[in-house]
């Protein structure tokens, strides 16, 4: 459970960060509830998704950083890629600069599958958002935001 924003001693970036890190996990809660059935229906983990999201937004990615990147082994990171690319999400080829080095880059059939899955987030946030609640964490995360939007109009000003 997140502090009170009330705690004695807290600071208001202390409090905007509590009400922040609400909304964050209500949002990542309420959004992952919905991609679940959607992923499941094409065999794609959590994991799998998040690198594929990933690498919609990168050329392409070695092995060895894929495996970096998601804390991996490079062994369980070629289960998670050959897993993927029988899917025909990824492809698998050779580096051009060193044929031992083995390149991963995302299909268009992977890059409509995160699309498909970025719409579906996007929806989700529009009905929080939609809600004028101002208790609930899309109401406290609207005030931070607008507190720190004004703070930066008057910093550019002066």
């Amino acid at each position: 459970m997140s502090k009170s924003p009330h705690t004695t001693g807290e600071t208001q970036h202390e409090q905007d960060a509590q009400k922040l890190a609400d909304f964050v996990l209500f949002s990542q809660r309420s959004c992952i509830l919905r991609l679940s059935p959607e992923l499941t229906k094409g065999k794609v983990s959590f994991p799998q998704f998040f690198l594929l999201a990933y690498l919609a937004e990168e050329e392409c990615l070695s092995m060895s950083n894929i495996a970096k990147m998601m804390g991996h082994s490079t062994a369980a990171a070629t289960g998670m890629i050959d897993k993927l690319q029988e899917l025909g999400h990824l492809k698998r080829y050779a580096a051009a600069s060193d044929r031992r080095k083995i390149m991963v880059r995302i299909t268009e059939q992977g890059r409509a599958l995160v699309a498909q899955m970025h719409s579906n987030i996007a929806a989700d946030l529009a009905q929080m958002m939609a809600r004028d609640d101002a208790a609930s964490p899309m109401g406290n995360a609207r005030k931070v935001i607008s507190r720190r939007a004004a703070a930066t109009r008057s910093k550019s000003l002066n």
